[in-house]
């Protein structure tokens, strides 16, 4: 007899179909693991080399993590969250780094957007998104793009030079040449973040876009006096980084919230977008990574498994010819050994194609800096090779358990029919994990926010287990109920039924990859579209001013003033968009998350006039300096009322706990927080206002586009909603990758079941069943277990977006009758053609034996 490893090989060797399909779905789980694995060490390997700092050896920058202790005794931890805006420094660091011992210089770096206002009939005048009165009170234009102000100190650092003229003085600015028409000796009226001002042009550069003033004045006029956004340190040439690094931090002492980057982390001080561009990775290859790497290891093992049990025939007649049960077990290890490594291997291809796309895609819609590159390493993929192989181990081993214990005498008998449904071990926890997903499904029902959401996600984990561990009695139940209707169809029909239910083993390992694909596509997707729907409603119904002037890179600082000035016009509300850090979660598991927030330029009152927020409690006449009013999912979630102080994190990381006035049920469509732009403009870096909603006669909404760009509210609506484009893209890729590996698995397991019956179906062929007959049998077993699938998935789908989006958006979820149409047809035309396609095959092969 062979020995178990002769076997093993002989067996890959002489029935490589036998194989295919173990082949196929360890392959396939191998590309998931390995396309996570490398989007997640890309994440956290993410780096910039520095640019406008590449000659400064030390930066000195502000955290820009705003961080939270939570938990206590051994639990007591720390989370970090990104802030939204730049965290800036004392300028009085900058004489303390410049006295550190090797070093040459220290330069106050700020950097902010400015904009140019030039005369409609004056010389130079460029294109316009809006006008403003000047010192005269003639009409004035302000240049659509926006300029980036610096001090002229920091032109050391890019080795910027002048073209023509000196540098600037007080009162004096640099600026491109040939921008604008502006010449030295000319003057120039720049829109900065306090104020428009006149200015004496003193020279101008080769540079685009950027203008500069004395670096004292240049930190003036940014609208947060006294700080800087880094300090560039300078030293000789040669000098060593770090040991310059230790001095610039013993003379700045211990000052908290500084950090001092060296080498390429000098490029994450330069590019804010990288610390998002790293929460995204690794939120991607992590989060979302540990989801598809347990349904591809969990699917590949239930293909492994259904392939040792499709053999069981073959294994019994081993044990009834003397093979021992650790012969048997050692036989199969080693036959995964054979597939497994070629599978894992092979699959890292696809991964790695898979995962360049994936990042490719993310930098082209921006959300991933140009400067940062994919990192392809041996970790991930020697990562995705031992998962497949452990997979393969294990899932054989646990098939192989039955066979490998079983008598001899009786292996061959028991070979021969059906298991039982029921397990010792497989059904308890199957029930358990029902049960506890019917429990987790009550408590997300009875949460807001967050917390809603979170208890979802594991609803639907919970549910996929139970139908993993349940499988089998699932598969009865389904063929008992569904073939009710069969039973009356004919032979082909009735057979169907009886076949469905006296191989429920068979019809579960097919169920399940379809119960997968549909159940995570579906609440992938449909999570949201239900999310659009709620915030298309919100807006439209919040939005009562009648006209909206808006400019995506900023509005003049007077614009509101102006706008409430123009004849015609009853109210002009500005919004300053941008974001604040509120705690989220409960209890231990707290953190830091990151909300919409709009600052209002005028009243409470005035922005009830042009703003229906849907107040539940409180008043927004009351919004006042230290007030907020906040949306009821954040109230929900926090746990807050009307009265309490919201200890929330502003743009630029400061603290702060103003007193709720009111709570509104129209945060989605708005902002989840509201606060009075006063509150705002010295914390972030942009503090021009992005939209004016005003109340208008028809006369005076024509005399507003002198301003920005006017649009009405259902136009403007649409405008807002291209935010959520890339939510929308990322929410569809990751339903493509877990739904299409999961059909990919459907159609695999679907085929080998297929083919496994070809004895079976040879069988019936020669008691007389008609060739139409048999496939009609297949046929109606396929819409069976498909539909049977299709079914379980969407009420999976549906247990867990309920209270998720209930949670989140207060509304049931919405299921466009046309989508979930086209993923219906999908997962039934899938189903029908992994089994037609293979059955009519053996028929044709069997017909063709003499």
């Amino acid at each position: 007899m062979f020995t178990p490893n002769g076997l093993a090989r002989a067996a890959v060797r002489f029935k490589p179909a036998s194989f295919a399909g173990t082949f196929v779905a360890l392959l396939l789980a191998a590309a998931i693991v390995s396309a996570c694995g490398i989007l997640l060490e890309t994440g956290l390997r993410a780096s910039v080399l520095p640019d406008r700092y590449a000659k400064a050896p030390v930066i000195v920058a502000a955290d820009q993590q705003a961080r939270l202790t939570v938990g206590s005794g051994d639990d007591r931890h720390e989370e970090s969250s990104a802030l939204p805006d730049t965290a800036r420094l004392s300028d009085a660091l900058v004489a303390r780094a410049a006295s550190a011992p090797g070093a040459t210089a220290a330069i106050g770096d700020v950097g902010y957007p400015v904009h140019r206002v030039s005369a409609s009939n004056g010389a130079g005048s460029s294109a316009h998104q809006g006008s403003v009165p000047d010192g005269a009170g003639s009409p004035a234009h302000q240049d659509s793009a926006p300029l980036t102000a610096h001090g002229w100190g920091s032109a050391a650092l890019t080795g910027t030079r002048l073209a023509s003229g000196d540098a600037p003085r007080t009162g004096e600015v640099v600026v491109p040449a040939g921008h604008g028409g502006a010449r030295t000796g000319d003057r120039v009226t720049l829109d900065t973040p306090a104020g428009p001002k006149e200015f004496h042009v003193s020279g101008t550069t080769d540079a685009d876009a950027t203008v500069w003033f004395t670096d004292r004045e240049a930190v003036a006029l940014s609208g947060h006096p006294g700080r800087v956004d880094a300090i560039a340190v300078l030293a000789a040439d040669g000098a060593d980084p770090s040991a310059l690094a230790r001095q610039v931090s013993d003379a700045l002492g211990h000052t908290s919230g500084v950090r001092i980057s060296t080498g390429d982390d000098r490029g994450a001080v330069e590019d804010p977008g990288l610390a998002d561009a790293r929460e995204l990775l690794t939120g991607l290859g992590g989060s979302f990574g540990g989801v598809a790497t347990m349904v591809a290891v969990f699917t590949a093992a239930g293909t492994v498994a259904l392939s040792v049990g499709q053999r069981s025939r073959e294994f019994a007649l081993l044990r009834a010819i003397g093979a021992t049960p650790r012969q048997l077990r050692r036989s199969i290890a080693t036959e995964a050994l054979l597939v497994a490594p070629l599978a894992g291997a092979l699959g890292c291809l696809p991964g790695i194609a898979l995962a360049a796309w994936w990042f490719g895609q993310l930098k082209t819609k921006g959300a991933v800096p140009d400067a940062v590159g994919l990192r392809i390493s041996w970790l991930p993929l020697t990562i995705a090779v031992a998962a497949t192989m452990l997979t393969a181990l294990g899932a054989g081993y646990a098939a192989a358990r039955r066979p490998s214990k079983t008598k001899p005498g009786l292996a061959l008998a028991q070979s021969a029919v059906e298991r039982p449904p029921f397990g010792w071990i497989r059904t308890p926890l199957g029930v358990a994990a029902l049960a506890g997903g019917g429990v987790l499904a009550g408590v997300a029902a009875s949460q807001t926010g967050d917390d809603a959401a979170n208890a979802a996600l594991g609803v639907v984990m919970l549910f996929m287990l139970a139908v993993g561990l349940l499988g089998p009695l699932i598969a009865r139940i389904c063929a008992s109920v569904l073939g009710l209707p069969l039973r009356a169809g004919g032979p082909s029909a009735s057979l169907a039924a009886a076949n469905s239910r006296a191989n429920s083993r068979r019809m579960a390992s097919a169920i399940t990859p379809i119960v997968l694909a549909m159940a995570f596509s579906s609440t992938l997707v449909f999570m949201h579209t239900s999310e659009d729907r709620a915030i298309e409603h919100q807006q439209r119904a919040a939005v009562t001013a009648d006209r909206i002037v808006s400019a995506p890179a900023g509005l003049a600082s007077d614009a509101t003033e102006r706008a409430a000035a123009t004849p015609g016009v009853s109210t002009a509300v500005g919004l300053l968009r941008t974001s604040v850090l509120v705690p989220a979660g409960s209890g231990g598991d707290t953190w830091l998350e990151n909300a919409p927030t709009q600052g209002v330029i005028g009243s409470g009152r005035e922005l009830a006039a042009v703003q229906d927020l849907d107040v539940r409690t409180g008043s927004l006449d009351a919004l006042a300096p230290g007030t907020v009013a906040i949306d009821t999912t954040l109230a929900g979630s926090a746990k807050l009322h009307t009265g309490d102080r919201l200890a929330l994190r502003l743009p630029d990381g400061t603290k702060a706990s103003p007193k709720i006035v009111a709570v509104y049920g129209r945060g989605l469509g708005t902002a989840l927080v509201t606060l009075p732009s006063a509150d705002l403009l010295t914390h972030v870096t942009s503090p021009y206002a992005s939209d004016v909603l005003v109340r208008a006669t028809p006369a005076g909404a024509e005399r507003l586009a002198a301003l920005g760009t006017v649009t009405d509210p259902s136009g403007y609506a649409t405008a807002q909603s291209r935010d959520r484009e890339l939510n929308a893209w990322a929410n569809t890729v990751m339903a493509a990758v877990l739904g299409g590996f999961a059909a990919v698995a459907a159609v695999n397991t679907l085929v080998m079941t297929v083919l496994d019956r070809r004895r079976e179906l040879t069988m019936l062929r020669l008691v007389g069943s008609t060739r139409r007959q048999v496939m009609g049998m297949i046929r109606w077993e396929a819409l069976l277990v498909t539909v049977a699938g299709a079914a379980l998935g969407t009420a999976i789908a549906l247990a867990t977006l309920i209270p998720m989006m209930r949670g989140l958006t207060g509304e049931s979820p919405y299921i466009p009758p046309a989508l979930y149409g086209s993923f219906l047809a999908a997962t039934v035309g899938l189903g029908l053609a992994a089994v037609l396609v293979p059955a009519r095959a053996a028929l044709g092969r069997a017909a063709a034996r003499p």
